[in-house]
């Protein structure tokens, strides 16, 4: 058997800030971002994983060009697009100067006219952009007022592991948890900006535990400091289903480490696949009627 792959990951938590036309609370992300890096490479991370719209997570009433009381189409000139670039490149930088890769999530700008994605950004140990994920499944405000939706999946790969990226409220589709179980990934990273709160569609932090647990892959939740405080924590999940690390519940930015693992082959997951390849088809009987009618005990 191969020997097992391991990598040692932090996952924070950090305050969600909602304007982008505040300068100095876009710089004040960047240097949280930054000093959780330090804590992160200090404890032997190999890669650190952030939230979705770690630098701003734009509400969408300040966008909105009818807002505050309406909601409307987003106005994007009121993003301080260079202060957000500052801070990104001084972000690149320090995952250079630190050897550690980084993913977090930001606006990622289009050619105007067209609206941004809202994405999450791979960072190398070079401190390059090696790839980005683009939101696909937005909600109904933001496909309508705010982003672009993206189009594929994305893997990357450290030391051996395949990593997969969600966003937002991806967590509420299934499917695209099992494409990525189909694309072989030990670890799915998903950043969100909440709720972690219980909703008419469940806690985020919940369906997480559930698809790592359906799919036997390591998934690391990353969301807003404020969500630790009603009971959603960022962390880290087994293939089991289980939390094996958490952030501390008291709202303020931090982070916790887990060494994951390629782990020993995974025989629940090898079941599934074999399930789903067409194993059932020999099996099949037609032309019983004790089979087609449905109405009979």
């Amino acid at each position: 058997m191969a020997e097992p792959k391991q990598l040692r990951l932090a996952v924070a938590q950090t305050i969600l800030r909602e304007d982008p036309r505040d300068s100095a609370g876009l710089r004040d992300s960047g240097r949280d971002i930054r000093r959780l890096m330090r804590e992160a490479h200090e404890a032997g991370a190999a890669l650190v994983h952030f939230p979705e719209g770690v630098t701003c997570s734009p509400h969408k009433r300040v966008m909105s060009v009818e807002g505050p009381d309406k909601v409307g189409p987003a106005d994007w000139n009121r993003f301080e697009w260079n202060v957000l670039r500052q801070e990104l490149a001084a972000i690149a930088e320090a995952a250079r100067e630190l050897r550690l890769w980084t993913v977090l999530g930001s606006v990622h700008r289009l050619t105007p006219p067209h609206r941004p994605h809202n994405s999450l950004y791979v960072i190398s140990d070079r401190g390059e952009v090696v790839t980005r994920y683009d939101e696909r499944m937005l909600s109904n405000t933001k496909v309508t007022h705010m982003y672009t939706p993206g189009s594929a999946p994305v893997t990357f790969g450290i030391d051996g592991l395949r990593f997969g990226l969600l966003l937002g409220m991806e967590v509420h589709f299934p499917e695209l948890f099992i494409e990525y179980e189909r694309l072989d990934v030990d670890c799915v990273l998903f950043s969100t900006a909440g709720p972690g709160r219980q909703t008419d569609d469940g806690s985020f932090a919940t369906q997480a535990q559930a698809h790592a647990a359906t799919n036997s892959y390591w998934v690391s939740y990353a969301g807003p400091a404020q969500d630790a405080v009603s009971g959603a924590p960022s962390g880290v999940i087994s293939p089991a289903g289980r939390w094996v690390a958490r952030c501390i519940e008291d709202g303020k930015p931090s982070m916790t480490i887990v060494d994951l693992d390629s782990g020993p082959r995974n025989f629940a997951r090898l079941c599934r696949r074999t399930a789903r390849s067409g194993v059932y088809d020999p099996h099949f009987v037609q032309d019983d009627h004790r089979s087609d009618d449905r109405r009979v005990f």
